[in-house]
């Protein structure tokens, strides 16, 4: 432990390492969970060493990220093509489904900066899976079917934006949050209280 661990950290330092961060992201170094999560307790973060802890396994900032570019049609035509894990989100990405669905997550993916999702479907749809905080904008139409946002918390200050895009017939697309097990503990932070434990059964026979 240094000297400076217990120092308190100040609004500037915050912001070194946020940005810190979002370069590593670019970079390909963390996941968009992984930036998302770092953000979010950087920016709660009192003293130099809890700041230190998120950038540790991180190497100096690189000079300039590189540019990003190109796009990636996934299709799901009587069947599917789902995305998970560990892939890069290029800037725009288009999903065809015809009678059949392609399921994105983006918890591990590699998002380094503005996303735009069009999700088209006919008689099938999409889930789209992505990191509690992430900063999500949908619009789209809907005809004898549905498509859903539904996420459990606002949206982390200054984390990428994805635009989702749907036009769906007979068949809808559903945009949720989710959370990775684990990420508390990496982090050092204390996780959830637990649940208290259930009544004892009660009632004849017990």
């Amino acid at each position: 432990m240094s000297d400076d661990d217990d120092v308190r950290a100040s609004d500037a330092e915050r912001e070194e390492t946020v940005t810190r961060l979002r370069e590593a992201s670019v970079e390909g170094r963390v996941s968009f969970e992984d930036f998302l999560e770092r953000m979010s307790v950087g920016y709660e973060a009192t003293t130099r060493g809890e700041l230190a802890r998120l950038t540790r396994d991180l190497p100096a900032a690189s000079a300039r990220p590189a540019e990003r570019r190109g796009s990636s049609v996934v299709m799901g035509i009587f069947g599917g093509s789902d995305k998970a894990g560990r892939w890069t989100v290029p800037p725009r990405v288009t999903v065809l489904n015809l009678f059949g669905g392609s399921d994105l997550d983006l918890r591990q993916a590699l998002v380094p900066g503005d996303v735009t999702l069009s999700v088209y479907s006919l008689f099938g749809g999409s889930d789209i899976t992505v990191p509690v905080g992430a900063d999500v904008e949908m619009t789209g139409t809907a005809i004898f079917g549905g498509n859903d946002l539904d996420l459990s918390t606002p949206a982390v200050t200054g984390s990428p934006r994805i635009r989702v895009r749907v036009v769906s017939v007979f068949g809808g697309t559903d945009v949720k949050d989710r959370p990775r097990p684990g990420w508390r503990e990496f982090l050092g932070r204390a996780g959830d209280p637990p649940r208290p434990p259930l009544p004892p059964p009660s009632g004849p026979g017990v």
